[in-house]
């Protein structure tokens, strides 16, 4: 990604702008179900914000420029101050999967208005694909990603203990799915789906 800030400026700045949205509006969602259900560590930090030098990691931002794709600073919350630690915590992670849904499901109202053969039609169009891409990643269940706290906050408590000791495993499997080119047939059908759905007809 880094090569088009030479060869094509201006697609670079609208690749990394509609990433940066993407992950800064799923890290501060993470953050404000935190806050809302009790818990204050993710405001104290400055995690609270929009701003996305509060949300961006130093390691993922390299990747989103070097290779196109980054993640954002995990959003830290302390389960004792959560009434309940084990269904709170998996509301806390279904929060950034959901706000990208929702952001994308917003966006695309107006680019349908603007079409994808505009500069800002362009731009919302690359927006909705990242928000989407974003949500459905981090909705797989493995390793550090949000799908894991989702299934295990959701399960009674003798799967959720299964579940638990199964994801000693689950780093391993994420990395398998990466290395085996594996996501890109999991995700792929997802977002093409929900593009349809929402109208949106980009690539």
């Amino acid at each position: 990604m880094i090569s088009l800030l030479f060869q094509n400026p201006l697609m670079f700045f609208l690749l990394a702008g509609a990433l940066i949205i993407s992950i800064c509006i799923h890290e501060f969602s993470h953050a404000f179900a935190a806050d809302r259900l009790g818990d204050p560590t993710a405001r104290h930090l400055g995690r609270l914000t929009l701003n996305p030098k509060a949300h961006l990691d130093p390691v993922g931002t390299v990747f989103l420029l070097f290779v196109g794709f980054g993640w954002g600073r995990p959003v830290p919350f302390n389960p004792l101050n959560l009434k309940n630690p084990k269904r709170d915590a998996a509301i806390i992670s279904l929060a950034g999967p959901l706000s990208n849904f929702v952001l994308a499901t917003i966006l695309s109202f107006p680019l349908r208005y603007f079409g994808v053969n505009s500069l800002v039609g362009f731009f919302l169009g690359l927006t909705v694909l990242y928000n989407l891409t974003i949500g459905f990643f981090n909705l797989i269940p493995f390793g550090p990603l949000d799908g894991n706290k989702i299934v295990y906050g959701f399960l009674p408590n003798r799967l959720a203990i299964q579940w638990e000791d199964m994801q000693r495993y689950g780093t391993y499997i994420l990395l398998f799915l990466v290395i085996t080119n594996s996501i890109e047939k999991i995700l792929r059908p997802l977002v093409d789906t929900a593009m349809k759905l929402l109208g949106v007809y980009f690539f």
